[in-house]
């Protein structure tokens, strides 16, 4: 790992601001003086010293599940709504963070937040096909086809295929479980209007073998543990 990076991961700065504590003799490796930010560092072995003090911190990617509540935007910066990210302004390096995926403004439920560009490219392809569970509360009560249709697919508005084939499961006729492999546009409205229904409330309870953690209170979020680390087949 380059010096400038940890010191960035660490600390809390940017790559600039690391570049000047090393020019200013501020950063010691193994008790020698470093004299450029772009070396290699190895932080599980090397001694660095910032200041004279031996700097603690954990590096790598990070991995968050947050309960998003309603009002909010999927988004790093918005001038007219709030974001999910002024939840996390205590979070060191937030500007590097970001969802993965969206939930609309007025979607709750399970999102994922990181810094690992790759990992959330994966779970977000069409290809991986990776299983989203919504709670959906309908104004209308369901068509009694529902279920049939969401199983073979059906044409949204203004699409040329079809849908995957979803999991329809009727909790009330007007409160279902639908399970989706696919991302599409406002997918889940767009399905309820296609069976001439309209969604009133929408919360994600389930994305690739993770639940939401029934423990967060909606706005709060946690580090994802060991264990779902692993289903989510995070290796770093």
């Amino acid at each position: 790992m380059r010096l400038d990076k940890y010191l960035c991961e660490t600390q809390g700065v940017s790559r600039s601001i690391a570049g000047t504590m090393v020019k200013r003799g501020r950063i010691n490796i193994n008790g020698v003086r470093a004299k450029s930010a772009s070396i290699k560092i190895k932080p599980e072995t090397d001694a660095i010293q910032l200041d004279g003090n031996i700097i603690q911190g954990e590096t790598g990617f990070r991995y968050f599940m947050m309960h998003k509540p309603d009002g909010l935007v999927c988004a790093n910066q918005d001038s007219e709504h709030p974001i999910v990210f002024d939840l996390m302004k205590d979070t060191k390096n937030l500007k590097t963070l970001h969802t993965v995926g969206r939930l609309d403004m007025d979607t709750t439920g399970l999102l994922f937040i990181t810094d690992d560009g790759q990992w959330s490219h994966t779970m977000t392809s069409p290809k991986h096909e990776h299983d989203k569970t919504y709670r959906t509360w309908l104004a209308e009560p369901l068509a009694h086809d529902a279920e049939n249709a969401c199983k073979t697919g059906m044409m949204l508005n203004g699409e040329t295929h079809i849908t995957k084939p979803a999991l329809l499961n009727r909790i009330s006729d007007t409160e279902v479980l639908l399970t989706i492999t696919e991302g599409r546009y406002h997918q889940v409205k767009r399905m309820f209007a296609a069976l001439g229904n309209r969604v009133v409330k929408l919360h994600r309870e389930h994305f690739s073998g993770i639940n939401l953690d029934q423990s967060l209170a909606p706005g709060e979020y946690r580090e994802l543990t060991n264990a779902e680390r692993q289903t989510l087949n995070i290796t770093k």
